[in-house]
């Protein structure tokens, strides 16, 4: 089993639901369990126009190999409605990998950690509120850095679910 961080998003369709019915879809995994979810965060949009984001992260401890976790978290996006017209498009729900314990993934489909994690305080700061603060990536950064690069600015934790 590796300690697995999955970021979640959505900014469509009751978001807070949204992340609500996929953290229920998370515990349902085969080979997975569930080990906790951050507070719910509000964001805006990085395009303009755009309604604002739910933002949290989930753990999961998993035997799983990426690829097919990725292909689990893709079917729970498209069973909640997901489509994907537009490249960074408005979205029923986005879950990504994170981080996939200490390992450095670089495929085609799937680059962990997750391309400009450092820039994203909706993804940081949830993520704080499971991983312990001395939390080091592959590259030597620890998360306590992290934080203390990317200030929270334009977040806004929702009151508890």
């Amino acid at each position: 089993m590796e300690r697995i961080y999955i970021g979640m998003g959505s900014n469509l369709a009751d978001p807070a639901e949204q992340l609500r019915n996929a953290v229920a879809a998370l515990a349902q995994l085969p080979q997975t369990e569930l080990v906790g979810v951050s507070g719910f965060y509000q964001s805006d949009s990085l395009l303009p126009g755009q309604p604002r984001y739910t933002n949290a992260v989930a753990a999961l401890d998993s035997s799983l190999a990426p690829l097919n976790l990725l292909d689990a978290l893709q079917a729970i996006e498209n069973g909640q409605g997901r489509e994907r017209l537009e490249r960074w498009g408005p979205r029923t729900l986005d879950l990504d990998i994170v981080l996939f314990g200490d390992r450095l993934i670089d495929e085609p489909r799937l680059k962990v950690p997750h391309y400009h994690l450092q820039e994203r305080a909706f993804v940081l700061y949830p993520l704080a509120e499971l991983a312990p603060a001395d939390l080091r990536l592959v590259d030597g950064r620890t998360l306590t850095e992290l934080l203390a690069a990317c200030p929270f600015v334009g977040l806004e934790r929702l009151s508890p679910n």
